[in-house]
């Protein structure tokens, strides 16, 4: 698909998605657009927030507007890994009376998994969704079993409710190239929500797009060029939130405990190349990479105690770096505290 047809395509398709999407949800625009920005990228998006936001919802109206297959999955402590992967079961054949072995397929087997509460089960069957996501195959036994394609995972938790949870460790977290804050509507939002929830009107939505032109798109984001400079600036963001790096500022020193890795390098510029072309342009521009900072970088982190204690969150942290962070390539690449983190 040439470069022109895909900008004009996907920016359609967002326009259309997002008309679909506003008669059933209402509000929550910038947590749709990166959960969008995530399927575009061929990766996955961890949505916290506390209960009645719509989270489940909007994912699963997501799905019907995409023209895609849906399985929801509920989180509970009991919950075993074949009760998400699947399993073999031995079956008799009826022509021949012997008795096969056949592999009886999980929920994980749809092109859209929503992860209801992740943080609900222990940790064994966390791992054994999340090696899903990264190797995008079901191993059971000798035999492997290759996924639906496209495949995304959109998992959900709960931020306030602690007891009998199991939060998932930074290493986990690090496999979701998102983690989207699901906030209180508006009083508008709201007051349009009460309005349409409380009749016994059902609003219906459309397919916008096919698993097809949804995998030629990702192939099309990937496409986007970028320049050394936006390179430059996406790595000089999560390099600055490494304590032990030449160049780190001295509020991160003090404020944070361990820094994010090179995943955090490559999810913000794929993401920045989504973004752009959602946004109807053919390159990436410093900005696209400091609106997806916070949702890549928050979950990739980890503020000290001592910060934790004031109050200080990742956000804050991210939002700091982005004010001591020079856009422009010359004062960039001039700075001697960025030479440091150059030359290092």
């Amino acid at each position: 698909m040439e470069q022109s047809n895909a900008v004009s395509k996907l920016a359609e398709a967002r326009e259309k998605i997002q008309e679909q999407l506003s008669r059933v949800i209402v509000g929550q625009e910038d947590v749709v657009e990166q959960i969008l920005i995530a399927i575009f990228s061929r990766s996955h998006c961890l949505l916290e927030g506390v209960p009645g936001l719509a989270k489940t919802l909007m994912i699963s109206t997501l799905a019907e507007t995409l023209d895609l297959s849906f399985n929801r999955i509920q989180f509970t402590p009991d919950l075993m890994p074949a009760d998400i992967t699947g399993t073999e079961i031995i079956e008799e054949n009826r022509t021949t009376g012997a008795r096969e072995r056949r592999f009886m397929e999980g929920p994980i087997f749809s092109n859209i998994v929503l992860a209801d509460e992740i943080n609900r089960t222990p940790p064994k069957t966390q791992a054994a969704l999340l090696e899903a996501m990264q190797e995008r195959q079901v191993t059971v036994g000798r035999v492997r079993h290759p996924l639906s394609d496209p495949f995304f995972v959109l998992a959900t938790q709960n931020p306030i409710e602690q007891e009998g949870t199991y939060p998932l460790p930074e290493a986990q977290q690090d496999r979701f190239m998102f983690k989207v804050f699901v906030k209180y509507p508006s009083f508008m939002d709201e007051f349009e929500i009460a309005r349409r929830t409380t009749t016994g009107k059902q609003a219906e939505v459309s397919p916008v797009l096919s698993g097809e032109e949804i995998l030629s798109l990702q192939e099309t984001v990937r496409d986007v060029p970028v320049s050394d400079h936006v390179i430059r600036y996406a790595i000089s963001l999560v390099r600055q939130t490494r304590i032990g790096e030449e160049g780190t500022p001295e509020f991160v020193r003090e404020m944070v405990g361990w820094g994010a890795g090179p995943r955090a390098v490559q999810f913000l510029i794929l993401g920045g190349k989504a973004r752009a072309l959602l946004h109807g342009r053919t390159h990436v521009a410093p900005e696209d990479i400091q609106a997806l900072a916070a949702p890549v970088l928050r979950h990739r982190l980890v503020v000290n105690f001592a910060a934790e204690s004031d109050g200080i969150t990742a956000d804050h942290v991210v939002d700091r770096l982005i004010e001591v962070t020079p856009t422009a390539e010359d004062e960039l690449t001039r700075d001697a505290r960025f030479q440091k983190i150059f030359a290092s």
